[in-house]
């Protein structure tokens, strides 16, 4: 029986998108060169553009000035691409051999089955890890560069290896191609016209959708713990919960999120919430929302979010309860925050935080991560003149630093998604929360950025706050201090090392996964374990070694922590029924307030 001949493209159907194409293709150029309705001109990026050649440059001109090196690195580089020419030779010729260079497991950019049985394909992928790993290789071994610089020129080329992957464009991809001749190119179309409403929504700038943002609304399918707003201010809305229990913990429980993301990601919804969870087990939760900052908290700086955020929700909370004294939890740099407090109270002797809990959190930026290659005295100083104009740091600012912390995950593997593929993104609750950007108050984030990832003053009991001097050593509640594995924000080896900077007793615990995943991580699914091994000395590796693994979710073992430390038990609390009325349901409407 004969093969069918194969179909080849609809003519007038491609002919038909191309011209859709070239329609929208102008759409997006119109709203990409719209101007601003501020009337200012547009930033053209010029500033970081300029600091990454700059930075690579450095690197480049350490390898060039010494010839011998350079001629090894360039040998090196030839060495890996005559085995590549000689295994493509091999495989054209219908013999089989083994790859030259082969994607890490976790890189779903060369899953298509055809990057590896066409040699074509195959070709360009292994091309493609052989020249990024060699770039990569002379960062990492570049001499005479100090490591700031090393550090940001890794930075750099991850997010121009990520760009340049084959993946990313269609006549490189072998799935986008049969993609787009199947389709006669209509992909590309619909693509384009996502491109242009995502610059459209962008005012002028890409923001690349990663969710259905229709899928969710805050307070319908994503924060729906019950409760009440029971205070506000300027800067924060406070929630108490409604008990689901017939007795509580008598000493209450606050909830300081990091003011960089809604605080909902602690409420994503009934299966993941940690607050929920933190409600059955009998704790009467408040949770702190802070505004979405606008030019009219341009002046609120670090010690106004400590006063107004914290030291207020403690003093609405004894108001509501009649309880002078609080366990607090906080997350990331609200956590951050919380140790500041911690600290400001033992100097003051206003003790009434009695335990902490610090989700993610740093107080020694000495290894900060990836988000500390923005903090030097150069880019802060560009940051703190983009503020100046408006007073805050936009949103979407902050969300791009994050998603460049995992280009090929959080922007490159949408942009194939959505504009080569024409594939709308899906319902992502997760996603969702991470599109949901706020703003950056100009006093407190240059406040922060200064004195905590350019200077590291708090670890070193430098930093100063209402002309008082602030010292961790002198913090001797309890705290649970959580790391997670794989955090590119807030890494482990960080954490670990804050924890030596306080006064009393610290139980580092580390968990599995991530930043987000790690922390959510409710015992009903119990994704991934952690591990307990007493005192946070010496270093991370030997600490790993010698501890504990226990399977399933950290919570548990935390609330049992906690609950050791204030066992007596009160009737339920009801929100909204005590001295403190309600002002309205939770979530409130400060967390409505979209950028």
């Amino acid at each position: 029986m004969k093969e069918p001949i194969p179909q080849g493209p609809d003519v007038e159907a491609l002919s038909r998108n191309a011209s859709l194409l070239v329609e929208q293709i102008g759409r997006t150029a119109a709203s990409y060169f719209r101007p601003p309705e501020d009337g200012k001109p547009p930033k053209a990026g010029s500033e970081e553009v300029a600091e990454i050649v700059r930075t690579l440059s450095t690197v480049a001109e350490k390898w060039m000035s010494d010839p011998k090196k350079a001629v090894e690195a360039q040998t090196r580089l030839s060495e890996a691409f005559m085995g590549l020419w000689g295994s493509t030779w091999f495989r054209l010729q219908g013999e089989a051999t083994g790859p030259v260079a082969e994607p890490e497991a976790k890189d779903t950019r060369f899953a298509h089955a055809e990057w590896s049985t066409n040699p074509v394909f195959d070709f360009l992928k292994q091309s493609y890890l052989i020249t990024s790993r060699w770039a990569e290789h002379l960062v990492d071994n570049a001499e005479g560069i100090d490591e700031h610089t090393r550090h940001k020129a890794q930075f750099y080329l991850r997010q121009l290896v990520g760009a340049l992957s084959p993946s990313n464009f269609v006549m490189t991809n072998p799935e986008l191609i049969r993609k787009t001749v199947e389709e006669n190119g209509a992909n590309l179309v619909r693509g384009m016209k996502m491109l242009a409403e995502d610059i459209e929504a962008g005012k002028g700038e890409l923001r690349v959708r990663q969710t259905d943002p229709s899928g969710f609304e805050v307070g319908r399918n994503v924060a729906v713990t019950p409760g009440e707003v029971v205070f506000r201010n300027e800067l924060i809305e406070l929630i108490q919960y409604a008990p689901t229990t017939e007795t509580v913990l008598k000493r209450p429980f606050l909830i300081v999120p990091p003011w960089i993301n809604k605080f909902y990601i602690l409420d994503l919804n009934a299966q993941k919430s940690f607050i929920g969870w933190m409600v059955s087990q009998g704790l009467t939760v408040f949770c702190i929302s802070w505004v979405n900052p606008d030019e009219r908290h341009a002046g609120k700086d670090f010690e106004s979010y400590m006063r107004e955020g914290i030291e207020a929700a403690i003093d609405a909370i004894g108001v509501a309860t009649g309880e002078t004294e609080v366990a607090a939890a906080g997350y990331c740099v609200g956590g951050t925050l919380l140790a500041v407090t911690l600290a400001m109270q033992a100097a003051t002797g206003n003790r009434r935080i009695r335990s902490a809990t610090l989700l993610t959190t740093q107080v020694d930026f000495t290894h900060a991560g990836d988000l500390k290659v923005f903090a030097d005295e150069e880019q802060i100083q560009a940051i703190e003149a983009r503020m100046q104009e408006k007073g805050f740091l936009d949103g979407s600012k902050m969300a791009n630093a994050f998603n460049m912390l995992r280009p090929n995950d959080l922007i490159w593997a949408h942009v194939v998604n959505n504009y080569l593929k024409g594939t709308p993104p899906t319902a992502f609750d997760l996603l969702y929360w991470n599109a949901d950007a706020t703003r950056m108050p100009a006093a407190n984030h240059s406040f922060y950025l200064r004195n905590c990832y350019l200077d590291n003053t708090l670890s070193q009991g430098r930093m100063v706050l209402g002309n008082i001097r602030l010292d961790l050593g002198k913090v001797t509640v309890p705290i649970f201090n959580l790391a997670t594995r794989e955090d590119h924000i807030a890494p482990a080896v960080s954490v670990f090392e804050g924890s030596s900077k306080f006064g009393g007793e610290v139980a580092y615990v580390l968990a599995g996964s991530g930043h987000i995943a790690g922390v959510v991580n409710p015992p009903a699914k119990a994704k991934y374990g952690f591990w307990t091994g007493g005192p946070a000395t010496g270093r991370l590796e030997d600490w790993i070694a010698a501890a504990t693994e226990h399977k399933g979710s950290w919570w548990p073992y935390w609330f049992s922590w906690l609950e050791a430390q204030a066992p007596e038990r009160v009737p339920a609390r009801i929100p909204g029924s005590g001295a403190l009325p309600s002002l309205g349901p939770a979530p409130g409407t400060y967390v409505r307030v979209r950028v």
